[in-house]
């Protein structure tokens, strides 16, 4: 069957944007003859994460999801080993942990906001904790200052998942920078877009080493070629990590422009932020920031409907008007494949944003007249217009 071609007024919930060189880089990629990676785009975007966040060492990979396998792969888990991770999170976040045999503990969300609640993690805590992964929800930062104190007491390795969160702050502090590993994603709807690919940040130099060496299938390659050691060998474990050098050449025509693509998603978001301020009033819940992440990237833009089918009724009005709004993560520990493994306490935040949370259309392109129709579409949906 033939799929019916979409109408020319239909709005996406996501439309990945070009800046314009992509393709110029990409052709020079191809005109210098090395396609493997870790060529010259590899190598700039390395050298520009590492100057410009101040990583200690930074290496691009295929997806985010291959970022976290990598530091899961670091932590050099044993059996038994705990990780606290939220629960509100993409499969990603979980499965690189349990590749390598990690113990999941899973922790609730804030009762204000989507990112992990801190205040839960004490009582989380085991002698066999090793790491707490956070996420960054919405390019919006999780609450580090409560968590910082327990990872140092308990000298324990802070990993976060950054996929949505290029270019936002906790404070005055990159997300990314902060702990001792960091995941991002340059997936097609990330704001800043290779179509896949992702980053691992190295901010502990006890890491940086075997980082590389992992990222080259487990062989000290890269060191031979820095004439480091007179052969490579495989001295450890590693997979195929490293994008391609088109990847890269895409990316960093990408990273060019991260201040206009920035700019463009922040003035969407606080648009919506306040043309959908009366829905507040009627129980309808906005994105809640924190004053430590108010340098957010603009990311996603969501809302709280008050029930599960008052949020499967807006998705349907909104699609009757030629609008794709979306739902998001339904949590893990009770997931069908994990439900059976836990044993922890119920999460209620996790399964409320599950049932509520509904994301609005936000991409670069969305034209001012579009995003006047979609807020129009919910206001009247709600009687608020």
């Amino acid at each position: 069957m033939i799929p019916s071609p979409l109408p020319p007024d239909f709005i996406p919930f996501n439309k990945p944007y070009l800046v314009g060189p992509e393709l110029e880089y990409i052709a020079e990629a191809v005109a210098l003859g090395k396609l493997s990676g870790n060529g010259v785009f590899t190598q700039r975007c390395h050298q520009f994460f590492e100057q410009t966040y101040g990583f200690q060492k930074a290496l691009l990979t295929t997806s985010g999801t291959a970022a976290l396998e990598m530091a899961a792969l670091l932590l050099d888990l044993q059996p038994g080993d705990e990780i606290i991770l939220p629960s509100f999170t993409f499969t990603s976040t979980a499965n690189a942990f349990l590749l390598c045999g990690a113990t999941l503990v899973f922790a609730d969300s804030s009762p204000e906001h989507p990112n992990l609640d801190a205040a839960t993690v004490a009582r989380l805590l085991t002698p066999r904790t090793r790491a707490v992964v956070v996420v960054h929800y919405a390019g919006v930062a999780c609450d580090l200052d409560a968590l910082l104190p327990l990872i140092r007491q308990h000298n324990l390795i802070l990993i976060e998942d950054a996929a949505q969160a290029i270019e936002s702050y906790h404070a005055a502090r990159r997300l990314g920078t902060i702990g001792h590993l960091a995941a991002f994603s340059f997936h097609e709807t990330k704001n800043i877009s290779a179509g896949e690919g992702g980053l691992l940040a190295i901010n502990d130099a006890r890491f940086a080493e075997r980082a590389e060496i992992l990222w080259e299938k487990g062989t000290n390659r890269a060191a031979f070629y820095r004439g480091e050691t007179a052969k490579y060998e495989w001295v450890d474990v590693g997979s195929s990590f490293l994008p391609s050098e088109m990847t890269a050449a895409f990316l960093w025509a990408q990273l060019e422009n991260r201040h206009c693509i920035s700019q463009r998603r922040l003035q969407q978001w606080h648009w919506y932020r306040e043309a959908l301020a009366p829905l507040g009033a009627l129980g309808v819940g906005l994105p809640v920031v924190p004053a430590y992440a108010a340098a957010h990237n603009g990311h996603i833009f969501y809302l709280l409907c008050r029930t599960l089918p008052e949020r499967q009724a807006l998705i349907s009005h909104l699609a009757a008007r030629g609008i794709l709004a979306v739902f998001h993560y339904q949590p893990l520990h009770s997931s069908p494949f994990f439900r059976s493994l836990y044993s922890g306490a119920p999460l209620p935040h996790a399964q409320r944003y599950a049932n509520l949370l509904v994301r609005l259309p936000l991409f670069f392109e969305l034209t001012h007249s579009e995003q006047q129709r979609v807020i129009e579409a919910v206001l009247t949906f709600y009687g608020a217009r």
